[in-house]
This record gives C-alpha cells, sequence and structure tokens, in this order.
C-alpha cells in the first residue's frame, strides 16, 4: 500500500525502518522539527528524521500541523494509508484523509494506559503484562476501533528501557501484520470499552524525586519505570545522587527513619530504608559523575551507616 509514516522518537524510528523492508511503499515522513537537544542545546534530528534521511524520503517537519500548505501537500501524495508511531494529536482534516483510514500503534493494551507514556506507567503501577495495539485514529486520544493486540510479560526487575526495546521490536511486526490485514480488507475492528480506560500522562520532573517515605517496592518500580532516562534521584547532603537500578532486600517494615543508610560496604552493598521495606542501590550516578555500582560509590564516596538521604537542602535549592 502507499502510505505516509507519522513518528518522531527511536521506537517510531524502529517500526518505519521495519515498514521501508516490507513491500508497502512510503510516500513521505512527518515528524517533529529538529530542536536543541541535551546540555550544550546542540539542534538535532529526530531518530524518524535520521533515518528518513537515509533512505532518501521526503520529510515533512510542521510547527502546525493544520497549516493549508501541509495539509495541500499531504493531500497531494494521494496516499492510501497514514501510519502513526509515537507522534503529536492529529487534526481531523489529517486523520480523515486517507481512503483506507489513519491507524496508530501504541504501547498498552488499550483501553489500559491511553496517554503519553503507557510504557513508563505500566512499570511504575508494578503491572505484569503489557502489550501493543493498532487502532483506528479517531478525534478523542486513543480511543479507536482496536484492530490488533498482542500481550507482553514485564519482568519483575524490567526497566523501561528494556521493556521499551523488546516493544519496539515486537510493535514494528505488528504494524505491518496491521497493514497487510487493512490491505485484505478482511478485519473487524472491535470498540473500546471506555470503563476499562486508564490514563498514562506526560512524565513530570516532580515525579523523578524519590520520596523514601513509600515502600520498598513502590520506589523500586518507580526507578524501572524511569531507568536509564529520565532516571530518579535523591540527595546525599547537598549533592543529587541519580538512583539507575535497584534490589527489593526486604519488604517487612524497616522500623527506621525513610531514607535511613542501614548498609554500606564493597562487600554487602549500599541499602536504605524505606517506609515499608529495604531498598539496595544496584547502579547510581553521583552528581557530575559517570554511573557506578553501589559498591563502587560506597568505596569512591564513603557514606555512613545511619546517614539520611533526602532532598532537605535541595528543595531550599529548588524554592
Amino acid at each position: 500500500m502507499r502510505l505516509v509514516f507519522f513518528g518522531t522518537p527511536d521506537f517510531a524510528a524502529r517500526c518505519l525502518e521495519r515498514v521501508l523492508n516490507s513491500r508497502h511503499q512510503v510516500l513521505a515522513v512527518v515528524t517533529a522539527p529538529d530542536k536543541p537537544k541535551g546540555r550544550g542545546r546542540k539542534v538535532e534530528s529526530s531518530e524518524v528524521k535520521v533515518l528518513a534521511r537515509t533512505n532518501g524520503l521526503e520529510i515533512l517537519q510542521p510547527e502546525n500541523l493544520k497549516e493549508p500548505s501541509f495539509i495541500a501537500r499531504l493531500a497531494s501524495y494521494n496516499a492510501e494509508l497514514f501510519c502513526v508511531v509515537a507522534f503529536r494529536i492529529l487534526p481531523q482534516e489529517v486523520f480523515s484523509m486517507p481512503s483506507k483510514g489513519c491507524i496508530n500503534l501504541h504501547a498498552s493494551l488499550l483501553p489500559k494506559y491511553r496517554g503519553a507514556a503507557p510504557i513508563n506507567w505500566t512499570i511504575i503501577n508494578g503491572e505484569r503484562e503489557t502489550g501493543l495495539t493498532t487502532f483506528f485514529i479517531r478525534q478523542k486520544v486513543d480511543t479507536g476501533n482496536i484492530i490488533m493486540q498482542q500481550k507482553i510479560e514485564i519482568g519483575p526487575e524490567e526497566t523501561f528501557g528494556e521493556l521499551h526495546d523488546r516493544m519496539a521490536a515486537s510493535g514494528s511486526e505488528l504494524l505491518i501484520k496491521t497493514i497487510d490485514l487493512i490491505e485484505s480488507g478482511e478485519f473487524n475492528p472491535v470498540t473500546q470499552d471506555g470503563s476499562q480506560a486508564s490514563p498514562a500522562p506526560k512524565l513530570t520532573p516532580e515525579l523523578e524525586k524519590l520520596d523514601w517515605a513509600n515502600s520498598a517496592v513502590e520506589i523500586h518500580n518507580l526507578v524501572r519505570g524511569l531507568s536509564p532516562k529520565p532516571g530518579t534521584y535523591t540527595y546525599k547532603e547537598d549533592k543529587k545522587l541519580i538512583v539507575i537500578r535497584t534490589k527489593i532486600i526486604d519488604e517487612a517494615v524497616a522500623h527506621t527513619l525513610p531514607g535511613t543508610i542501614i548498609e554500606a560496604s564493597p562487600q554487602k552493598g549500599l541499602m536504605i530504608a524505606t517506609g515499608h521495606g529495604v531498598i539496595e542501590l544496584l547502579l547510581v550516578r553521583p552528581e557530575s559523575g559517570k554511573t557506578i555500582s553501589g559498591a563502587e560509590y560506597v568505596r569512591g564516596y564513603r557514606p555512613v551507616i545511619g546517614e539520611v538521604l533526602g532532598d532537605t537542602i535541595g528543595n531550599k535549592q529548588q524554592k
């Protein structure tokens, strides 16, 4: 089929690559405008644009999806299908354009986890299963009729980054199956049950700060859900400490002040009391430092048993 692909991040780029290796024809790619990134604020292209440019595809980067010149350009392709993966909300004049519809690949088992960050929130909420959904886009976000779904188990220690990569690989295959199915005309879309819907809103910086009063399970899931990026953090004195990977040592009440270091040795690692249970910091990144193990952190930074981690000073800095 003749199609236009919409997407921006790495997840979408992997799907685009799979479509390019299929028998279907990608007429053009729509992606986000180039933006400054990182500490140096260097202007960079999206992963989808980089791949599209390498393959000699036409690239559209509209600031405004309702801009008449953009709408006219899209219409000129006379595409049968639009495929959307990790992109902005499309206006009706765009998603209603193709003759065979506009489909979206979403990284959850809709109607669960509708929103911008479904992979993160499934892990943060301690889910053991997630999945992928392809559906026809309509005006209300992530509510369209479902075409295909695939269930995926989540490992108890699996991080966002690890699950993201697995889902991107599976998602690219599900997208191709969906395009093939639509081309055949032999599909029966299923209406979503809105009563089963749950949100997956955009991640905020406030979410990244660890609250040691929470349980070891809650903290562990938050760390997993935000690892490796954007990461979670705490403070040791006046220095930020990024926490990248953890392990639950005990789920019972710790009987000490949450955030207290209860073990700090190269042999046993770095263990912290929480509001309910004890957690070990397996991988951390000190402020302005590199990622190291908990044992390496103990050797190099010499945390003391009884010392309390937290953001008392950090809060003063942020106010």
